[in-house]
């Protein structure tokens, strides 16, 4: 390995190191997804069950069971931990990193250190990195497929094909169906912008449908044969349903998912941009002309990407179900495109406009922004103009003032990766480092969870009224035991703690029927208060 191949790894272990592992505990679980996946993998450790997911002792067939397996493995290495849950994904978003460095470096040598890295620091892959969730699982075991299905189709041999049937395996235990099928059609459709059919021919391997299904098909044939209802739970239910109907209470307009990866794209959402545009125009030409040069091939991975980039946003664009973390497929494609956009541009000694280097230089420089004053936001829900938001504009000009002047000099595109990444570093160090306490007492159950468990001498069941879903969760995963909801007429009949909204005391009395109520505390930030609960009186 030679100098410049061991810097560049030194650089990836670095910044993957910093933006997706570090700081892993410094707050606790956010949302409702995280805790009840962690919590489902918990349960699944317990009772040694690598099959059927459980939440609260039910069958919980919701998702597949990769996550799963994997946070029950680093259970079983580093014990029951919050950051033991997140552990998964920023592995997996490692392994797709690398994956990106190895396929530039093969097939686009020279460009393999600005896509490994434009991929790590974009804002939703370092955010879906920092979570336990499915998403990073299902992102990169998809991009790897494409890379190696990409690998194979320009004559690299049939193991590549084969690989990429093994991940988009891999992709369907992260989360189901979606992953072959969005694969089958970006490969289709590129196949047609192509004009080569026999794309679709070539790809169909049998020893590649033996290998996909023997990875994905027997946890399917072994949950359906111990859980019956399976197939109407996990197919038909939370795939067919939750595309088709607003389910789950998700809806979205159609365009949701544009601005959604304009910013998951930051800091880099301007040259992305332009090099889809770039793109767009070279593909056009190219129909227009019927092009076949040796040009027009090396634009056909750029085709690819665009290709894989926009399958995902208008597919899921269309269902009637819409969260961020659906489009997180799509993502390495953009960071890709722009990496080759360098590459070519570098390649002609073409410099960007001076539009494009003051828009990119302000966007980059703007994440430090709400990162600094991620606290106040928290608080207030706002920002308001006090003296450190100006410092904090102060600070984000002179950083695009310093981005914009070097992407002025000569060599300036080549050092674009650079010192777009001081943006990135300063804002989740500003996160990290200054704001974790304020995130772990504002959103995560983590303190109240820690705060119950100094109340009572002995454990004590615990129940929830009126409480966000995140709350009810969080509990869970904390206290490690079933919760209790009184809407759902789960009032225990014995001694009990229950969670409510601050200043809902009167509704509390209400559902007791004249049992003891005993104030013990508040959590004020999240505004919620817990009462001591007497038990039941038999009837006379």
């Amino acid at each position: 390995m030679n100098q410049r191949a061991r810097t560049e790894w030194f650089l990836l272990a670095g910044f993957c190191g910093f933006l997706f592992f570090y700081g892993l505990a410094y707050f606790g679980l956010l949302g409702a997804d995280e805790p009840r996946y962690a919590q489902v993998a918990r349960e699944m450790l317990a009772r040694r069950d690598w099959i059927t997911p459980t939440l609260g002792g039910q069958p919980w067939l919701e998702k597949p069971p990769l996550y799963y397996w994997q946070a029950m493995l680093a259970y079983r290495l580093f014990g029951v931990s919050d950051w033991a849950a997140r552990l998964p994904s920023p592995v997996d978003a490692t392994l797709m990193v690398i994956a990106i460095y190895l396929f530039f470096r093969r097939f686009r040598p020279g460009a393999q250190l600005d896509a490994a890295l434009m991929t790590t620091s974009a804002a939703g892959i370092i955010g879906f990195a920092r979570a336990a969730s499915m998403d990073m699982a299902l992102a990169a075991s998809f991009t790897v497929a494409l890379l190696a299905w990409y690998s194979w189709h320009e004559g690299r041999g049939q193991r590549y094909l084969w690989l990429a049937y093994a991940f988009l395996a891999l992709g369907m235990l992260a989360k189901g169906p979606v992953a072959p099928f969005l694969g089958a059609v970006v490969i289709g459709i590129f196949a047609i912008a192509r004009r080569d059919y026999g794309i679709l021919r070539r790809t169909f391997s049998v020893p590649g449908i033996l290998i996909f299904c023997l990875i994905a098909l027997p946890w399917y044939i072994a949950v359906q044969l111990r859980n019956p209802d399976f197939f109407h739970a996990f197919i038909l239910q939370h795939n067919l349903e939750r595309f088709s109907s607003n389910l789950y209470h998700h809806r979205q307009p159609f365009w949701y998912y544009f601005p959604v990866v304009l910013l998951a794209l930051l800091p880099w959402t301007v040259y992305a941009v332009a090099a889809i545009a770039e793109t767009r125009r070279s593909w056009w030409s190219e129909r227009k002309t019927m092009l076949k040069s040796e040009n027009a091939q090396a634009d056909a991975l750029n085709i690819f990407l665009l290709i894989w980039l926009l399958v995902p946003i208008v597919f899921f664009s269309i269902s009637q179900s819409k969260l961020p973390g659906y489009v997180l497929p799509a993502l390495p494609a953009g960071t890709l495109l722009l990496a080759e956009y360098v590459r070519r541009h570098v390649a002609a000694d073409r410099q960007p406009g001076s539009v494009a280097i003051i828009l990119h230089a302000l966007v980059a420089a703007s994440v430090v922004v709400p990162a600094f004053l991620l606290g106040e936001i928290l608080l207030l829900n706002h920002i308001t103009w006090t003296t450190p938001a100006l410092i904090a504009l102060i600070f984000a000009a002179a950083l695009a003032l310093g981005i914009a002047l070097t992407l002025r000099l000569p060599t300036g595109l080549r050092m674009l990766r650079f010192v777009t990444l001081i943006p990135v570093v300063l804002a989740v160090a500003a996160v990290l480092r200054l704001y974790a306490p304020a995130l772990d007492s504002t959103l995560s159950a983590r303190p109240l969870a820690i705060e119950l468990g100094k109340l009572a001498s002995k454990p004590l069941p615990l129940a929830v009224f009126h409480v966000r879903r995140e709350t009810e969760f969080g509990l869970a995963f904390y206290r490690n035991q079933p919760i209790n909801r009184y809407e759902a007429g789960q009032v225990p009949p014995a001694e009990h703690i229950v969670v409510i909204p601050a200043a809902s005391h009167e509704d509390l009395i209400k559902q007791l029927a004249g049992r003891r109520v005993l104030y013990l505390g508040s959590l004020g930030l999240q505004r919620l208060d817990y009462y001591w609960i007497s038990a039941q009186t038999a009837a006379p």
